[in-house]
């Protein structure tokens, strides 16, 4: 039966193999392959057959067969018989030639199926082949293509075939007239001569080693003849490359004789294709092997080609690289193999030809040329050695070149030089500068990225590779160490050489280290024999210098400083100890930061100590000031980088600074003044620090240079030894003004503290002035130059700080005090007032500061003035935009911290309660301003004086406080600011009132006050978004002030807290009203007599404004108005129209205010909502068929105003005695709102209401009643049952017809979990409402009831078995919905009662399977709620009371394992799982039969779409697998199905059948059957799933079961339509891929 069984089913894999989908036809193949490996002959005959027998069948599914046959015989070729491969290879031979005209897919399979047989059957093959290469007639295209593949893939079995079969080809070459059939041929030639070359190569592995070349040498040159005379000269370029192709391994077989013979005629024939090919690389690998064989022979003509040679590869390689194209790239690699042949046999003409192109106008011809070099002296080294003086030479003029692609090309041909020893020779010096020079090249200036059509690289890549050649050239070539050292220290101080630096210093680092390990000797510099080496002076300097910024250039400054280290010995014999353990601090301290962490500052002054430190241990007069020369000679060179410039003039102050002789430092600081930039601010700034650093050592030397300088021509323009500024204009002099003003203040700063309060103003001050102020005619003309203002506050800034640092500050009495505050303050009022764009009052004001502190003190005008003054110029000055706010920031951060240190510094002159009101009402404008930024500066600056007041605080007798409340009205409301940062100094400004009362009332400075410090717990408050938590914070901010303010202070602070009612900041209104009614409620029994005045004031402002806040104010006289006539108001209040608005919501919620009188608006509102029906019929529209639901009126409005009072915290205390009637009737006025509408007369209102700017609260009925239950719960005390109902979604759910029974089921679950205590009483509520006319309520309080069950509550409460009976006296409601949820209910006892299901174990039984059957229910709901329910009871109920039911409900459900409805069919199936887990230990057997007809469902719903019911099917297999009694299926269904772990379902199926078919093989027919059931499938995943298992059923079967299986029924051809055939057939391209699949498994019953 094999034969016939594995022929139909390839016949009915081939009658598929038409199929329109891609996939599925590479399933079919796929199977065919299958089939293929377990009866390769079978199958190669069926595929056979039916290719002869479908002889018109469409070539593209022809192919797909042979290539199936091409896979088939290529895994089995060794399997395959002799007769079998003959008659593959007669059907291959026949396909391939079926038709003359090429159609390539086709017959490019046939004979790739020639080709794989012919690895075995060789002879067989070309028996074949050759009957159609026949003498005197064209073959076949794809003859002679299978003829090269052969060779190509046999080649010892071809070569012997090769002889005869050049005869044969050797005449059809004339006859080829086709371009395309020459090109086989000459395919066919290169194979064969590749093959050939191979074979004799390998002449000790190969069958008959007495081969040799000259066998086949004629006809290769006959054929050569053929191609080389007629077909190269062919208008085809296709044909032209396959002719050239086959010329390179056919030169290597041709006569010697005839090679040298052909060269002349060769050679400018290949060159020739260059010019008409675009693509060239197979002409350059071509003309490679052509010159090797012509080498291999000693041709003597190549000479007379030579030139023609160079010039065709040299063309070539100047082409410019695509990196997009692969050919190009390998041309080039083919063109420098050919550079390599021809320098190997004619170096010196290769480079008489090469050399002078560099001077070529071209840059491509000069890079092309540069490249050649470099690969010549890389690959024929030899050759090139006695080239090296000649090639060096004729570098000079591409390193002149400025072409960035030549400079790299240039820097890669000397990196090759150093490598072969060419930089050893004379002229190797200018190489190294040159890679020196590639190194300094800017970053900055070089572009991201080339364009992709771009020729010339990034800079970026000159400069890489020049860094990384150095490097390499230095570390790793060993016979360079002595080029390089010590020459490359030439390169460290030029500036041309800066961006080099880092690349310099390390591989002078290697270079040196690498010499001290020699010894010392050779470590030692000689500076006699290497003039031209910067000295150790200029050495030290320039690393020193550089090492400023450490983070440039790729971290010179370390780099800098570890070649410093290096070189101690060259630089003084004493530094090496000391150096060894001051350069590594520095080192470290670099890694520990990066260049945005590093303190700049901080940086320069350990630089400047490690200075101090090594001048210190040279202690040499003489080295001192010859570094001291240096470093000023080297001034120049830092031009264009100011801060290093800066940084070196503090190394010459520090130098001069250590120098003993005077004279030195005298004429180094004159030089200093002449040569100095005075036009740039840094180098000003740099030479007044060398003055000043300089001043500490040298103080009088320091001030008579001054004088001197002072004193010359240079102001008066005239004629003298300064004769350099005689052309300065006006201008430049101020500058050189500013810079000796600058000077002085230094000098000032830096100079020794005794000696400076001596000659502070005769000496330094009065100098300043003389600069500063010029007279004309005897008038004060002042200066607009803003760098001369700066440079004087600065110095007078600096002069101020050194006076108050002096021991002797006290006693010193400073006479120019006035006039310097009074110079101060004009440049303060002079800068713009609402911008800030310069530091001249930062440091105008920085310099009052100091200066107020010293005597004598200022007038009280002008101290008020200086206030004013500093306060508006810095105030009002607008913030910067955002575009501009990190560059202004920190000056302006500045600014505001000189002007706190200036107030501070003024209220420490007076710090009494008067001198404290004096500069808080200064600043009290700016904490009223309208605008945001001005108040927060205010209250910062506030802040910072009242912290200051109170740490410096003296109070010598008790005294009172007589301004608290005032400052604490004017404070308080700005803690609710608009502005946060307002806010947090507000509360600062406060909490230091508080502990300024306690101060004066006697507690000491450290006295920690409870209720004070509370204050600062609330400042996280106010920086909260919700204005909740922020008046929450004001009210407990009022409280704490209630406790401490004395009562004599308490009706100034309320006065000038109703001045902030009417605040325009709307927030500090709202917390003066906070405040205001905190304070009436703490205190208020202390105002009886001011209560009128109180009532006044609020009443005027509830009429003035509208606002809500204000409106508060009015809740009290509400209260007293409800608590005499309550039933009045209620009604006056009902009686209004709705929606409430805001007015009358706020005196609904002031009902709220004392329990007694809540308990009884509460019932009066119950009565009111409960009294008239919830809403009435009507129908929409006249014609409408369908009722619609309004509400009536006065419910509504009750609803309403239940909400509001519940909104109120008061209501707690009513709410929790009333709390089941308010629970039972709000709930159930929800559930009857349900799709209720509002009254027609408000529902117009309502529009109106939602397109107004201000919409009140919506009218929705249902949402009125959620919202009202809402607000119960979280009076009652329920915060955490409302929270957990709307974090589930609950609240929302209510409000919906679709989702209010699973709302309710969530707020019974919060109140379950949250409200235990209270459930009683509500369940008793809802009770009495079961039996209410309308349904939705018995819904609502059934689902409530229902949920109750599923909490452990209701054992605790003991309210079970009360509830059982109540649920179970519904079950036969008239409603669906109510059956439902009563099963639901008795279902949950599982859940809270676990232990009391096995008592009540028969009535819930009894009562899920009377839901199973419940024929009232069209949807099936009540059956899925029952089958859910017994899921969960099975495990818990009494092992006898389930077995009379088990079998039962497992049929029951069996129905809906299929059903359309995804709950249905998730839940009987696991409910099966469950069945299946309580069957475990007792009742196997009885239930086995039913696992076995639930098998195949549950295995192919694995593949179900919906992944509940995959989920289900995971579940319920792990359960069944114990049941059928094997351990390794149920280790299968373990290892598999594992919830939350991806399934492998062939590979899982696959195991199961395995299994499945050794433990139970009589199942087969059974399942195999069940499985042909789900081919009709309306799912395509199941309808996929169902073939593949049959097919692992059937592959793990054996043989003597197959007659379970109907395989006609599976796979007959006739007269019915077979199963799989139908699936072959189905829309789904999945289900036919699934289906071609099993039939290749069903090999196995063959």
């Amino acid at each position: 039966m094999a034969e016939p069984y594995v022929k139909k089913l390839c016949t009915i894999l081939l009658e598929a193999i038409t199929d329109k989908d891609p996939l599925v036809q590479e399933q079919v193949c796929g199977a065919l392959c299958a089939l293929g490996e377990a009866q390769p002959a079978e199958v190669l005959r069926a595929c056979e057959e039916y290719l002869w027998r479908h002889e018109k069948l469409a070539h593209p599914y022809r192919t797909m067969i042979l290539r199936a046959m091409e896979t088939v015989v290529s895994s089995h070729i060794s399997d395959l018989d002799k007769d079998m491969a003959r008659a593959v290879i007669f059907l291959a031979s026949s396909e391939m030639t079926r038709v003359k005209d090429l159609v390539c897919d086709w017959q490019q399979a046939a004979s790739n199926v020639l080709v794989a047989v012919g690895k075995q059957f060789i002879g067989l093959v070309m028996e074949e082949v050759l009957s159609k290469f026949q003498p005197g007639a064209l073959p076949h295209y794809f003859v002679v293509q299978t003829l090269a593949n052969l060779a190509a893939s046999n080649v010892f079995g071809m070569v012997p075939f090769l002889t005869s079969i050049l005869s044969t080809m050797l005449p059809m070459l004339g006859m080829a007239k086709h371009d395309m059939t020459r090109v086989a041929f000459c395919c066919a030639l290169q194979h064969f001569s590749e093959s050939t070359l191979e074979y004799l190569a390998n002449l000790d592995q190969a069958p008959d080693p007495t081969v040799r070349k000259d066998t086949f040498a004629t006809d290769i040159f006959s054929a050569y003849d053929i191609l080389f005379n007629h077909w190269l000269q062919s208008r085809e370029a296709k044909l032209r490359l396959a002719v050239v192709e086959a010329l390179g391994p056919m030169s290597h077989l041709l006569p010697s004789e005839k090679l040298e013979e052909q060269l002349p005629k060769l050679l400018p024939g290949v060159l020739a294709l260059y010019r008409k090919h675009a693509e060239t690389f197979h002409v350059s690998k071509s003309l490679g092997q052509i010159l090797e064989a012509a080498v291999s022979v000693g041709s003597r003509t190549l000479e007379a080609q030579l030139d023609a040679l160079l010039a065709a590869l040299h063309a070539q390689i100047c082409v410019p690289v695509e990196s997009s194209s692969p050919l190009v790239v390998s041309n080039r690699k083919e063109v420098l193999r050919c550079f390599t042949v021809l320098a190997c046999c004619s170096p010196d003409r290769l480079l008489a030809f090469l050399l002078p192109k560099l001077d070529a106008n071209n840059e491509r011809t000069r890079v092309g040329t540069l490249q050649v070099v470099r690969h010549v002296i890389n690959s024929a080294a030899s050759q090139m050695e006695v080239k090296k003086p000649f090639i060096l030479s004729s570098m000079r003029l591409p390193l002149l070149d400025t072409n960035s692609k030549v400079k790299r090309a240039v820097v890669q041909v000397i990196s090759a030089m150093a490598h072969h020893g060419y930089l050893e020779q004379p002229g190797g010096e200018a190489m190294v500068a040159y890679i020196v020079q590639q190194c300094a090249l800017p970053p900055e200036a070089e572009p991201q990225k080339p364009g992709p059509d771009s020729e010339d690289p990034a800079t970026d890549s000159v400069r890489d590779v020049s860094i990384s050649t150095l490097y390499l050239v230095s570390t790793t070539v060993d016979r360079m160490s002595h080029v390089l050292w010590p020459h490359l220290l030439e390169f460290l101080t030029p500036v041309q050489f800066t961006g080099a630096l880092t690349p310099l210093c390390r591989s002078l680092v290697h270079l040196a280290q690498k010499r001290e390990e020699v010894g010392a000797d050779a470590f030692l510099i000689q500076y006699d024999s290497n003039v031209t080496l910067p000295s150790p002076y200029a050495i030290t300097t320039r690393l020193l210098t550089v090492s400023s910024n450490p983070y440039l250039g790729d971290g010179r400054g370390a780099a800098s400083l570890r070649l410093l280290s290096v070189l101690h010995r060259n630089i003084h014999p004493l530094l090496g100890q000391r150096w060894a353990t001051t350069v590594p601090l520095l080192l470290e301290h670099l890694d520990e930061h990066t260049e945005e962490t590093l303190s700049q500052k901080e940086w320069e002054e350990r630089l400047l100590a490690f200075l101090r430190d090594t001048l210190a241990v040279v202690s040499d007069n003489t080295w001192i000031c010859q570094l001291s020369l240096e470093m000023c000679r080297q001034l120049p060179c830092y031009n264009g980088t100011p801060q290093e410039k800066n940084f070196l003039y503090k190394c010459i102050g520090t130098t001069l600074g250590a120098a003993s002789s005077k004279e030195v430092v005298r004429e180094h600081l004159q030089e200093l003044l002449e040569t100095a930039r005075h036009q740039e601010e840094a180098e000003r700034e740099g030479l007044a620090c060398c003055f000043g650093i300089c001043a500490t050592s040298h103080l009088d030397d320091v001030l008579a240079q001054l004088e001197d300088f002072m004193r010359s021509d240079v102001f008066r323009r005239s004629t003298g030894i300064f004769n350099i500024f005689k052309d300065r204009s006006d201008n430049e002099v101020e500058k050189v003004k500013s810079t000796l003003i600058l000077c002085y203040g230094h000098v000032a700063a830096w100079a020794p503290r005794e000696l400076v309060l001596a000659k502070v103003e005769s000496d330094i001050l009065r100098n300043i002035f003389q600069y500063f102020s010029t007279k004309v005619l005897g008038i004060k003309v002042e200066t607009k130059d803003p760098a001369l203002k700066l440079c004087l506050i600065q110095s007078v800034c600096m002069a101020s700080q050194a006076i108050c640092s002096s021991a002797q500050a006290g006693s010193f009495h400073f006479s120019r005090k006035a006039e310097l505050v009074a110079q101060m303050m004009e440049f303060i009022k002079a800068e713009p007032p609402d911008s800030l764009r310069t530091p001249i009052r930062k440091k105008a004001m920085l310099a009052c500061t100091y200066l107020v502190s010293l005597e004598p003190a200022l007038e009280e005008r002008v101290q008020a003035d200086l206030i004013r003054g500093c306060l508006h110029s810095v105030m009002a000055v607008l913030p910067e935009p955002e575009e501009e706010e990190d560059r202004q920031e920190s000056l302006y951060l500045d600014t505001m911290h000189a002007l706190e240190d200036l107030l501070t510094s003024l209220l420490r002159r007076n710090m009494t309660p008067q001198g404290l009101q004096i500069m808080v009402e200064h600043l009290s404008p700016w904490i009223r301003s309208p605008r945001g930024h001005e108040r927060v500066r205010a209250l910062g600056l506030s802040a910072c004086l009242l912290q200051h007041f109170l740490e410096h605080l003296h109070v010598s007798a008790l005294v009172p406080f007589h301004n608290l409340g005032l400052l604490i009205g004017l404070f308080s409301p700005r803690c609710a600011d608009l502005w946060p940062a307002t806010r947090q100094e507000a509360v600062s400004c406060v909490h230091a009132l508080l502990y300024l009362q306690l101060g004066y009332e006697g507690f000491s400075r450290d006295y920690r006050d409870d209720v004070a410090e509370q204050l600062l717990a609330l400042k996280e408050g106010l920086v909260h978004p919700d204005p909740a938590v922020l008046f929450h914070t004001c009210h407990s901010i009022a409280q704490i002030i209630a406790k401490r303010l004395p009562p004599e202070q308490l009706i100034s602070l309320l006065l000038t807290l109703f001045e902030s009612l009417g605040d325009p900041d709307k927030n500090c209104s709202r917390a003066a009203t906070v405040m205001v009614n905190c304070l009436l409620r703490e205190r208020g029994s202390m105002l009886q007599e001011k209560v009128p005045e109180i009532v006044s004031v609020l009443r005027s402002k509830l009429q003035e404004t509208r606002e809500e806040h204000v409106l508060q104010a009015a809740q009290h006289s509400v209260y007293l108005l409800a608590s005499q006539h309550c039933a009045a108001v209620v009604s006056s209040l009902l009686g209004g129209p709705l929606p409430f608005d805001s007015h009358t919501c706020t005196l609904w919620r002031a009902l709220a205010l004392e329990p007694s009188l809540t308990t009884q608006v509460l019932g009066l509102l119950l009565e009111k909502m409960s009294r008239d029906v919830p809403f009435k019929e009507t129908r929409a529209f006249l014609l409408s068929s369908s009722p619609g639901r309004e509400a009536t009126l006065l419910p509504l409005a009750a609803t309403c105003a239940l909400h509001e009072v519940l909104s109120a915290l008061e209501s707690g205390p009513a709410v929790l005695e009333l709390y089941p009637q308010l629970f039972a009737a709000l709930l159930l006025r929800v559930s009857c709102t349900l799709g209720v509408l509002l009254p027609r007369s408000l529902q117009a209102k309502e529009r109106r209401s939602v397109g107004s700017a201000v919409a009140p609260r919506s009218l929705e009925p249902c949402s009125c009643a959620v919202d009202a239950l809402q607000a119960m719960l979280l009076r009652g005390g329920n915060e955490d049952v409302v929270r957990r109902v709307e974090l589930e979604g609950g609240w929302q759910l209510l409000r919906t017809s679709a989702g209010h029974e699973e709302g309710v089921t969530r707020l019974a679950s919060a109140m379950a979990k949250c409200a235990g205590p209270r459930l009683p009483l509500v369940m008793k509520a809802l009770v009495c409402t079961q039996s209410s006319v309308y349904e939705i309520q018995r819904v609502t309080s059934t689902a409530f009831l229902a949920e109750l069950l599923n909490s452990n509550v209701v054992n605790d409460l003991m309210l079970l078995e009360s509830l059982l009976d109540n649920l179970a006296a519904r079950q036969k409601d008239t409603s669906a919905s109510v059956r439902r949820l009563v099963l639901r209910g008795l279902a949950n006892i599982a859940s809270s009662s676990p232990e009391k299901v096995q008592a009540h174990g028969p009535q819930l039984l009894t009562a899920m399977i009377g839901g199973l059957d419940d024929r009232d229910d069209p949807h099936s709901l009540v059956a899925l709620e029952a089958m859910v329910g017994l899921a969960r009871l099975l495990e818990l109920v009494k092992r006898q009371d389930l077995r009379s039911v088990l079998l039962h409900v497992a049929i029951r459900i069996r129905p809906f394992f299929d059903s359309e409805k995804t709950e249905l069919r998730s839940a009987s199936i696991r409910l099966f799982g469950h069945l299946n887990q309580a069957c475990h230990g007792g009742c196997e057997d009885v239930f086995l039969e039913q696992v076995v007809a639930g098998l195949v469902p549950l295995l192919l719903h694995l593949q179900d779409p919906q992944a509940p019911v995959t989920n289900a099917c995971r579940f319920a297999l792990r359960l069944c697998g114990p049941n059928l009694q094997h351990e390794e299926l149920a280790a299968v269904f373990q290892k598999h199905l594992q919830e939350g772990r991806g399934l492998h379902f062939g590979e899982f199926l696959n195991a199961t059948c395995k299994l499945l078919m050794y433990h139970f093989p009589e199942l087969l027919g059974r399942l195999a059957a069940t499985s042909l059931f789900y081919f009709k499938s309306s799912w395509e995943d199941v309808r996929a799933a169902a073939p593949v298992l049959m097919g692992f059923l059937v592959l793990h079967a054996e043989p003597e079961h197959q007659p379970q299986v109907d395989l006609e029924q599976i796979t007959a051809v006739a007269p019915r339509p077979p199963a799989l055939q139908l699936l072959l057939k189905d829309p789904a391209p999945l289900v036919r891929a699934k289906a071609a699949e099993t039939l290749g498994r069903l090999v196995k019953f063959a």
